[in-house]
């Protein structure tokens, strides 16, 4: 059955382990329940939206909110594609790739998170790695970007994987303290160097006047 108002719920990527889909409302209870079980060590915080600080009811809550509203609030200037990612048929964790005045700058960003318990089998290069083969092959992109924490080195070890290269150092305000980021980018001919995963797209025709405009 297809998608004819929204057809980005008829998009997926594949890798041999994952499939990347926009949820419905059963799957997005179920990746809020991801959400809700925790998804880093309470002692230090990886984002800079310090979302994950709440109960975890009311976590499940802001992840069933959040990823309503990127489509509530999709434009050809300004988009967040917010998937779910699975993993042997089951939840995992949430890969986004969005990007701003995408027609001219041909540019992403990446971003996600992934359950404490899928932690440490390499799900997270798998995903990124399939949201990246959308985002050049795909969507033709010419660059991509992505942030980590300094002293997050799943993250940065992930985008060293993927072939990124450091651009830069910022500071942002998170829990009332200065944390330091590194900024990350990607470029076709690095992502082409480094791809080690056989990525699949399948419902993405219909999609693209969402993203160009």
């Amino acid at each position: 059955m297809g998608h004819p108002i929204w057809p980005l719920y008829g998009l997926r990527i594949t890798t041999p382990r994952l499939e990347l889909r926009l949820p419905g409302t059963d799957l997005l209870e179920e990746l809020s329940e991801v959400a809700a079980g925790g998804v880093h060590d309470a002692s230090r915080m990886p984002f800079t939206v310090p979302w994950t600080d709440s109960p975890p009811r009311e976590r499940a809550r802001a992840t069933f909110r959040h990823v309503l509203g990127t489509v509530a609030d999709w434009t050809a200037h300004e988009w967040t594609l917010s998937l779910a990612v699975l993993c042997d048929g089951r939840v995992v964790g949430r890969q986004d790739l969005s990007a701003t005045d995408f027609p001219v700058t041909r540019e992403a960003r990446t971003g996600s998170w992934l359950g404490l318990a899928h932690q440490g089998r390499g799900i997270g290069t798998e995903m990124r790695a399939a949201v990246l083969h959308l985002a050049f092959e795909g969507l033709g992109a010419h660059a991509a970007t992505s942030a980590a924490m300094t002293d997050n080195p799943a993250s940065l070890a992930v985008s060293r994987k993927l072939g990124y290269r450091p651009d830069g150092l910022e500071t942002a305000a998170v829990r009332g303290e200065a944390r330091t980021l590194r900024r990350l980018r990607l470029c076709r001919e690095d992502w082409r160097a480094h791809r080690t995963v056989e990525v699949g797209i399948e419902g993405l025709e219909p999609c693209r006047a969402l993203f160009e405009g």
